[in-house]
């Protein structure tokens, strides 16, 4: 950055650079007089504890910086930096821009190091005495997030990738455009490159807006219950760190999982592949965590309440931290390559990423092993009757069943480590789902069952007795849903409706004690039946969901279709022309250039074959994007009902050119169209086309145009038209004048039905008047091939994960108020 280009701004890049070395600097400072002041046993001596704060919060105000100096650079457009050439462009609406700033991994670091400090503030604040070793950890590895955004050079290697590289320094513009090669040319490369590649079109969504800061938010939080964990072992504080880290465990589950739905929803309202979760390897690194966080909170509670499973509760929790930063090193090392939509290339930080993980497992390992012998490990079994035993076995599936799916999800990291070439299941959602349905059935019957049970004991005689009324009612509710939704067909899919329906009885009876002042376990109750109703959605819109847009004929007119998509489920609409789809008819109306996107209005009608009468009518805009290197990138449009969706993307369609002006020597407008059909009409004559009935209106004698200038002398005369197709009325009015003895006429185009129509001359003898009436041949209309799917029941999906929320909610209020004393 030391050569001034022309044009050039350096200044804001080496104030970023400037603050990413600030914050790496104070956080390891943090770190060091943190860890000081853990080992400083002067009761009054709080030196090293003042020191840590201070350099945490210049390390808080640098990120800050950081990000202020970046967005400044992306919302101006400065291109001379790489990250800003290489995530956005003019064209994007400033909430794009905003999504620009974290589509790359500097500004993803840059996210999970603010969040990260932002806790941080917090636990300083209110972390009391433990705020010495937890900030130590906190700290630290607020040390590697920053280091991961240097971009320096030690000793020949390339410490982290800086988002203040400078374009031409990142790449060799030389080489790659032979025009830079001249030295004047290369010396003044911005007058050339005006303008950045843009936001991948898949990443252009609002729920991207929101996804990614949640997301990260969830990860940041991660960190705070294991440093809880860590610091209770390095102090030998072994149960104490229960209490104060519960509130941050639960808000952790609750945050990473709202971020995760967010995907869902993004991938459900962005993506045409026609669902909500599809098993990618970068949606299982970022559930996996959640899951063995969950199985972890429920340990803890079992610890907390009878002084058991204190080894496993503590190991969960490190191990939700590890997988977290596993996540990461799939997502970011390039080892998934081209096997997700989420994964960054390798930006060279593949061993950086490695090392990250292996430092904060070696801690809690070393910890571990260190104060195996005063950990207090009971040897007494568990009772059978008890709720923290089947916790504790809850917890043992959930983590058996994320090993399936991290093992999986690995084949990438084992064939690159070992030199295998094992291949990744082909259909990974049937793949996953066939083993996730066991796991789940028993996850959702335990969270039922163990609500009957109290801890450290149990009696059989009333455990069963109550039980048997739920079970009861759980068979009979299931029966009757299970040939509603029409899931009878399958044993796994009656098993898991059953169990999710006991699991949403089962919570549902505590929810009605709290009327009686019992109210402890509400939070969790409510996390249950939204957990439960969540599983219950995924299932039967999964399970159920169908094309709607079946296609008889099985052949769509377009090279190479059935390569990409199955032509029986998809259907080809003329512009104007209605097709029958099932009850409805669809409508292609019109489409809209908004560039890069085009956006098609389908008219959807529900019409009542006997009366004619219009029960339903409504329009969906699916939109697609020509992307040079991607092909063609579709957005659904879904119209929403109580019980099901109707979800419709668009599978093919003709590229947008640009129009060019025909109207000149050697063309004119009427060559796109068929010969014309010439007519004598009168005041309420209709005329039939395809594109619409014509009806004649009455004969204006001041007709109005903007190219329409009259002398004394001079005669115009209009001829209003109203064009009716299938109830939506078009109007058009060409002109005929004289002008001395001479006669012209005015045409109109109706573009949207393919239409010309000249009114060329008045007969007075008849009456009438001659109207020319031009039509786009079939294969000139405008088309578009698209797909319907119908989502039964995809509302308990989302519903249940804002109940999920809601019982999260109300559990970290209450484990907060117990954490107060702490």
């Amino acid at each position: 950055m030391d050569i001034q280009f022309i044009g050039e701004n350096l200044l804001p890049g080496k104030i970023g650079q400037f603050f990413i070395v600030l914050a790496f600097a104070a956080s390891l400072l943090s770190t060091i007089a943190y860890f000081f002041a853990t080992r400083n046993k002067e009761i009054g001596d709080h030196s090293w504890t003042r020191l840590g704060r201070i350099s945490f919060f210049i390390n808080w105000a640098s990120i800050i910086g950081i990000g202020a100096t970046l967005f400044f650079l992306i919302l101006n457009h400065y291109n001379e930096y790489y990250y800003v050439y290489n995530h956005s462009s003019k064209e994007l609406p400033v909430y794009y821009i905003v999504s620009a700033f974290w589509e790359g991994q500097e500004g993803s670091f840059w996210l999970w190091a603010f969040w990260q400090a932002l806790l941080g503030g917090v636990l300083i604040w209110k972390a009391k005495s433990w705020e010495n070793g937890v900030m130590t950890v906190v700290a630290f590895s607020q040390v590697f997030l920053t280091s991961m955004l240097l971009g320096v050079q030690i000793f020949g290697e390339r410490i982290g990738s800086s988002p203040f590289i400078l374009l031409r320094d990142a790449m060799d513009l030389k080489a790659m455009v032979p025009i830079f090669s001249d030295p004047e040319n290369y010396k003044n490369y911005l007058k050339f490159i005006t303008d950045g590649k843009g936001l991948n079109p898949l990443l252009q969504n609002y729920w991207m807006v929101i996804h990614p800061p949640t997301l990260f938010l969830g990860f940041a939080s991660m960190i705070v219950p294991f440093a809880y964990a860590i610091t209770g072992l390095w102090q030998k504080r072994y149960k104490e760190w229960v209490k104060p880290a519960m509130p941050w465990a639960l808000f952790a589950v609750m945050i990473l999982g709202t971020g995760i739905i967010m995907g869902s929803f993004w991938a459900y309202e962005a993506l045409n592949f026609g669902g909500f979760w599809a098993w990618d390897p970068v949606e299982n690194a970022s559930i996996i965590p959640w899951l063995t966080l969950i199985a972890g909170v429920h340990v803890m509670i079992a610890f907390k309440n009878t002084g058991h499973a204190f080894f496993t509760a503590i190991v969960l929790i490190f191990i939700s931290f590890v997988l977290v930063l596993y996540a990461s090193f799939l997502t970011r090392s390039g080892v998934l390559g081209e096997t997700s939509v989420h994964s960054f290339t390798d930006l060279g930080m593949f061993w950086h990423l490695i090392l990250y993980n292996v430092v904060f497992l070696a801690i809690p390992t070393g910890l571990l092993i260190c104060r195996w012998k005063e950990l207090p490990i009971t040897n007494k079994d568990e009772e059978t009757y008890s709720r923290e035993f089947w916790m504790f076995i809850g917890a043992l599936v959930i983590t058996v069943a994320c090993i399936q799916v991290i093992f999986s999800t690995s084949v990438p990291v084992f064939n690159q480590a070992f030199g295998t070439k094992f291949a990744p299941p082909i259909d990974a959602i049937k793949y996953y789902n066939q083993w996730q349905a066991p796991f789940a059935i028993l996850v959702t019957i335990i969270s039922g069952f163990a609500q009957f049970m109290k801890y450290k004991r149990t009696d059989p005689r009333k455990f069963y007795s109550s039980l048997i009324s739920a079970l009861v009612f759980s068979i009979v509710i299931t029966t009757g849903f299970v040939f509603i939704t029409d899931v009878y067909h399958n044993l796994m899919y009656i098993l898991l409706t059953f169990s999710c329906i006991f699991a949403i009885l089962s919570n549902a009876r505590i929810l009605g004690q709290a009327f009686g002042g019992k109210r402890k376990l509400v939070g969790a109750a409510v996390a249950h039946i939204g957990f439960a109703l969540l599983l219950l959605g995924a299932l039967v819109a999964a399970a159920t969901n169908k094309p709607i847009s079946l296609n008889v004929s099985n052949f769509i007119p377009v090279k190479d279709f059935e390569k990409v998509e199955k032509p029986g489920q998809n259907i080809v609409l003329y512009k104007n022309e209605p097709k029958k789809m099932g009850k409805y008819t669809v409508t292609y109306t019109s489409d809209t250039t908004v560039a890069p996107n085009t956006f098609y209005k389908l008219n959807f009608k529900v019409i009542d074959e006997k009366t004619g009468e219009v029960k339903e009518d409504f329009e969906l805009n699916p939109h697609v994007q020509v992307n040079e290197k991607m092909g063609l990138i579709a957005s659904p449009d879904t119209k929403h009902y109580l019980t099901y969706d109707i979800y419709t993307h668009i599978t093919s369609a003709p590229e947008k050119k640009e129009d060019h002006d025909h109207n000149h020597e050697g063309h004119s407008e009427e060559e796109n169209y068929k010969a014309p059909r010439i007519v004598n009409v009168a005041e309420g004559d209709t005329l039939h086309t395809s594109s619409g009935i014509i009806t004649v209106k009455a004969l204006n004698n001041q007709p109005k145009a903007k190219s329409l200038v009259l002398a004394p002398g001079d005669l115009a005369v209009g001829l209003p038209l109203e064009i009716d197709l299938n109830g939506k009325i078009y109007k058009a009015e060409p002109i005929f004048m004289i002008k001395g003895n001479n006669t012209f006429d005015f045409a109109r185009n109706i573009d949207d039905l393919g239409l010309r129509v000249r009114f060329t001359k008045v007969l007075p003898e008849q009456k009438k008047v001659e109207l020319q009436v031009y039509e786009k041949p079939q294969q000139a209309k405008d088309w578009v091939v698209f797909k319907s799917i119908e989502f039964p029941y995809i509302n308990l999906y989302w519903v249940g994960t804002i109940v999920m929320v809601i019982g999260f909610l109300i559990s970290i209020f209450r484990r907060q108020k117990e954490a107060k004393t702490v």
